[in-house]
């Protein structure tokens, strides 16, 4: 399997692609330079990392995801839950609301996700 794992500055990038794609490389380049204020070597390193990690690819100077930005991010909620609570979602759902408690409309959309998924 890929390794999906972004550092913070990473994140960043990526989402500059997600939000925009498909984009050259050259207006990646751009936007990576106003946004982030990198050189364009920079950019390309980047690139490059993340391209070797199967998130994105480079193909004839157009860059596209491989994964999506929802993919990507329910990846890495199932690896922290498997992680930190041993693949219990109870587990971290009860930890979770010992400090933040769930609103009416929060506990009304996680019924709805469990019973879509039952049936």
């Amino acid at each position: 399997m890929a390794e999906y794992r972004l550092g913070e500055i990473e994140k960043r990038f990526a989402d500059i692609i997600w939000s925009r794609e498909p984009l050259t490389s050259g207006k990646l380049v751009e936007l990576c330079s106003e946004e982030l204020n990198w050189k364009k070597s920079t950019t390309y390193t980047v690139l490059k990392r993340v391209c070797e990690r199967g998130l994105f690819q480079n193909v004839d100077g157009i860059v596209t995801s491989l994964v999506s930005k929802e993919e990507f991010y329910a990846m890495q909620s199932e690896k922290f839950v498997e992680e930190t609570f041993s693949g219990s979602l109870p587990g971290f759902l009860a930890a979770f609301t010992t400090r933040k408690k769930l609103t009416d409309k929060e506990i009304a959309e996680l019924e709805r996700i469990i019973r879509e998924q039952k049936g």
